[in-house]
């Protein structure tokens, strides 16, 4: 009996659901954690890393747990439903992190919660792709319904991408309405630095302090009043005054940097702010040169800082409760509608056997290998582009860019898969396919490093590359799976095994060490090159922050240094564009070398695969 719409449906909103979830912890969990939370990025790396290498034991244990499953329900509907609530749950703490802790507690909060995030998701997406066969009758039908799941799956990712900025400021802003917001005054003990940084953005070592009166006004959440506070660029708005505001104008219009009003804000400086307990502050302040030589000393400073922490800490919260509650409510229908079969046998995968395949087969390895690069590349660049529309392109304006950025991406990859795809198929075959995604994905990367070497900050222009890429994308996770598949035959043939279950139970692994590696990545280049607000900007002294700013200033006065500003967005072009190339060109040369099954080789395979059948 084939499949209904009731059934088809039911599949594929739980793919919606599903990858809804995992979009919102491989794209956000980094940034999270780090700008928000201010954990370090080269622990938030190790911390990502370590989770993936853990899956290499847990996936292969999952599955041997699915196939000696049986229940009345059937092998995958409990553990569907057991690994669904108890994702939903450790997803909504993981991004709920207590605002309260810090430093050591935050970094084991991060550990465990991102650890048992990736066990009970693999809980939960194992029966998932593995029950296809328990509900469907003949091969094409399977191929079509693993083909809806992986075309929903697209579009549950999509959605999250798209949404999940201004979703999480817009939910923030609604719920920080109804919580305790206080403000504070400082007028005492306080320490204001001008900063010099020359056309590169890099500190010249010249700092001169303000010697007059300054009064800072601190508009935050009353939690933030404990201890330690701090602020920069990237969790607060600001906006300085100076006393001689009509000279600094004067430059400001010349240089047709930011307003010229004579106030300093984050389209013309950054900013470091750290308050002790004792309501002793010090203020760095990083601006150009002519804007340093326009500040009079002598003149009276003013500072406005309004908190964003809060609303972006609600934010995630509560827009992940929300996708939490979508994502149960989404693969519930998925297990009241479909029905398995109790006949359905599956076989399990074990470490051991998982190697064997690959030693076994050497085009199961070439493809492995091509899939864990072409990921890497392509989740380097999700991790790292909030950064870029952040910090690089920046303005008042970053998350409606950004959200336009990704919902052009998030439509192309869902059109490519869907239309050009089936498109180009009837004048290429599958490994032309390939070549001409990873060139037209290249070709995207040069466009895009171009555009922001040059200095553009138009979103319009960036769709340009995005075009490029993310069709390119599109079309690359078609092919990935179809290619893998087509190992299975050759395997087959080649060894007298068909391994169907063991190389396909390594697709899942291979696609989250490649965000597990994507993340560390992202995480080095962000220390390196000093992107977002964490502790590489400046180290505590003795468990002081503010301790830790006066030295870092003490040391650009000495000798220079380079702050957490703009003044590092040239690092992070390079990174996003040009180590992704150099990946998707290791991949095309290995694919090139190592992969042979092309349409003629498949069709003697399946050749000689019917005649050993036949015999």
């Amino acid at each position: 009996m084939k499949l209904g719409f009731k059934e088809k449906f039911a599949y594929g909103i739980g793919a919606v659901g599903k990858d809804m979830v995992y979009m919102l912890s491989a794209s956000y969990i980094l940034y999270y954690y780090q700008d928000i939370m201010g954990v370090s990025a080269w622990v938030m790396g190790i911390i990502l890393l370590i989770a993936r290498v853990f899956d290499a034991f847990n996936d292969p244990f999952m599955g041997i747990l699915v196939a000696k499953t049986k229940t009345k329900w059937g092998k995958f509907r409990p553990w569907l439903i057991i690994g669904t609530l108890t994702n939903a749950i450790v997803l909504y703490f993981m991004f709920a992190a207590p605002p309260s802790l810090n430093g050591k507690g935050l970094v084991a909060y991060a550990a465990v919660f991102y650890i048992l995030w990736g066990v009970t998701y693999t809980m939960m997406d194992i029966p998932y792709w593995s029950m296809v066969p328990a509900f469907t009758e003949s091969g094409k039908e399977r191929e079509n319904m693993s083909a809806l799941g992986r075309s929903c799956a697209g579009v549950g990712s999509a959605i999250v991408t798209i949404v999940t900025v201004m979703a999480v400021s817009a939910i923030g802003n609604l719920a920080l309405g109804k919580t305790d917001s206080v403000g504070k005054e400082y007028t005492d003990s306080i320490k204001a630095y001008i900063i010099e940084m020359d056309e590169t953005g890099a500190a010249t070592g010249v700092v001169k302090e303000m010697n007059s009166d300054k009064n800072v006004i601190v508009n935050a959440s009353a939690n933030e009043f404990t201890g330690e506070i701090s602020f920069n660029q990237s969790n607060c708005e600001y906006s300085f005054e100076f006393g001689n505001a009509a000279d600094i104008a004067d430059v400001i219009s010349t240089s047709g940097e930011g307003k010229n009003d004579g106030k300093l804000d984050k389209n013309n400086s950054s900013m470091d702010f750290v308050a002790g307990e004792n309501d002793d502050v010090i203020i760095a302040v990083y601006v150009p040169s002519d804007i340093f030589n326009a500040i009079d000393t002598e003149s009276e400073m003013s500072l406005t800082i309004d908190s964003t922490k809060k609303v972006d800490r609600l934010g995630f919260k509560y827009f992940t409760l929300i996708i939490a509650i979508l994502f149960v409510v989404f693969i519930t229908i998925t297990c009241l509608f479909i029905k398995e079969k109790s006949t359905v046998d599956v076989q399990t995968a074990k470490i051991s056997d998982m190697f064997r395949a690959l030693v076994q087969n050497d085009q199961a390895m070439a493809m492995v290998i091509t899939i864990v690069l072409v990921n890497s590349a392509v989740y380097l660049t999700s991790n790292l582009l909030i950064y870029f529309f952040k910090y690089d392109i920046g303005g008042e304006s970053w998350q409606g860019n950004y959200t336009l950025f990704n919902t052009f991406g998030g439509g192309m990859q869902i059109i490519a898969m869907m239309i050009i795809f089936p498109l180009l198929r009837r004048f290429f075959d599958t490994m032309k396919m390939f070549y001409i995604s990873v060139i037209s994905a290249v070709f995207g990367y040069v466009i895009l490093l171009l555009l922001a070497l040059g200095g553009v900050n138009s979103v319009y222009l960036f769709l340009i590359p995005g075009f490029f890429i993310f069709a390119a994308v599109g079309i690359l996770n078609v092919l990935v799976t179809v290619f893998l598949a087509n190992t299975v035959d050759y395997g087959e043939l080649k060894n007298d095994r068909r391994d169907e279950s063991v190389i396909f139970s390594m697709q899942t692994f291979v696609v989250k060490l490649a965000s597990g590696i994507a993340a560390m990545a992202a995480s080095v280049s962000l220390s390196v090159f000093n992107i977002s607000n964490s502790d590489s900007t400046y180290e505590a002294v003795d468990g002081s922050l503010l301790a830790g700013l006066g030295k870092y200033i003490a040391d650009i006065s000495s000798n220079g240094a380079t702050p957490v500003s703009g003044s590092s967005v040239i690092g992070l072009r390079f990174v996003m564009t040009v180590l992704p190339m150099a990946v998707l060109v290791i991949a095309l040369f290995i694919f090139k070398a190592r992969y042979t099954l092309n349409d003629a080789k498949l069709a003697e395979i399946t050749e000689k695969l019917q005649a050993k059948k036949n015999a």
